[in-house]
């Protein structure tokens, strides 16, 4: 059996895995909620339909950086707790930077003056993945650490 021991820092990996994640997925659906208002897309429907909504792209596009977040977070705050206990801080660290780059990811892809092929590259969204990639190697650390020991 092995075990494994918490660090003290690891509070800081717990604050960004809950606090970090829940006010950047308010502030990502903040912006979809004023997108219904300003395109004038109703509920139920998830996206505009071309064709029937005047701005269906813009909206969309607003809606699709959102959906991205949303997708990509189940594996993310895996990757993010476990690759926390073996190096807390720079996961911590890391989560701050994969929120803010789903911020600055939106903020682009959602821009309807960037070509939609490179808007998501645009405005800083790719340096969430330095804390995606930090997460990943940190929780491929922990899992070699676990095996040695084994």
């Amino acid at each position: 059996m092995v075990l494994v021991d918490i660090p003290s820092q690891y509070g800081w990996v717990v604050l960004g895995a809950g606090i970090g994640s829940f006010f950047t997925n308010g502030y990502l659906s903040t912006a979809v909620m004023a997108a219904r208002d300003k395109y004038n897309v109703g509920y139920p429907n998830l996206y505009a339909v071309p064709g029937f909504h005047k701005n269906a792209d813009e909206f969309n596009r607003v809606q699709r950086s959102h959906q991205n977040f949303l997708e990509g977070l189940p594996s993310y705050m895996v990757l993010l707790l476990l690759g926390g206990i073996k190096y807390p801080m720079a996961n911590a660290v890391g989560s701050v930077f994969y929120f803010i780059g789903s911020i600055l990811y939106q903020k682009g892809y959602s821009d309807p003056t960037i070509d939609v092929k490179t808007a998501r590259h645009k405005k800083g969204g790719p340096i969430k993945y330095i804390g995606l990639f930090t997460s990943l190697y940190s929780t491929g650390a922990l899992a070699y650490s676990l095996l040695k020991s084994a």
